[in-house]
């Protein structure tokens, strides 16, 4: 399950009043969800007999097979996390010293529906595995397409330098673009940086 989970992306959600990020794992056999405010980072994994467990403590009137308890956890976290989710169902979580509590709100075959996801302090592998390594990654993946970019903007430059130089006019003044200041273009994007997080 936990491997299933590396292939699934990050989605923002929110459950009562609180922005989490988060993804989620279904399977036959059980699932695995992670939740992060980017503070801290949760996580439950649950088999089959856990599922059944609990489902029988919260949803006495219901006698469904566990596949059945999954299937429903599955449509409603999945389109959740793709940013569609089911306006009759209703996410509540809580915190407490030792993790997180996400409550589900539903219904199954026309009864109420009722599940909590208990949700401990992830391990510090787990973080660097789903979040910490593959974030940078994706910085260094995005410093090099920086480099390469301004490279060949600066390229550009010198080749339209050598047009002008050679007696070429633009036939369209408006077209007519500044030099890319490296520097100039460094200082702007941290300022930009700094303004979006504070």
């Amino acid at each position: 399950l936990e491997s299933s989970l590396l292939t699934q992306p990050w989605a923002s959600v929110c459950f009562g009043e609180s922005a989490f990020l988060a993804k989620a794992c279904f399977r036959d056999t059980g699932y695995v969800l992670l939740i992060s405010d980017l503070s801290s980072v949760w996580y439950e994994i649950a088999n089959t007999e856990a599922v059944g467990q609990r489902s029988k403590e919260l949803n006495k009137r219901l006698t469904v097979h566990v596949s059945s308890f999954l299937h429903r956890l599955r449509n409603l976290i999945c389109p959740l996390l793709a940013g569609q989710p089911d306006t009759a169902t209703s996410f509540s979580c809580h915190r407490t010293a030792s993790g997180l509590s996400l409550h589900v709100k539903s219904e199954l075959s026309g009864l109420p529906f009722y599940w909590d996801f208990h949700c401990c302090p992830a391990p510090v592998e787990m973080v660097s595995r789903h979040l910490v390594r593959p974030l940078i990654r994706m910085s260094l993946a995005l410093q090099y397409q920086v480099q390469e970019l301004t490279s060949l903007l600066l390229q550009k430059d010198a080749e339209i330098e050598d047009y002008r130089e050679s007696g070429a006019t633009l036939s369209r003044d408006r077209l007519r673009t500044e030099p890319f200041q490296v520097e100039m273009f460094q200082q702007n994007f941290m300022a930009e940086v700094r303004s979006a997080s504070n």
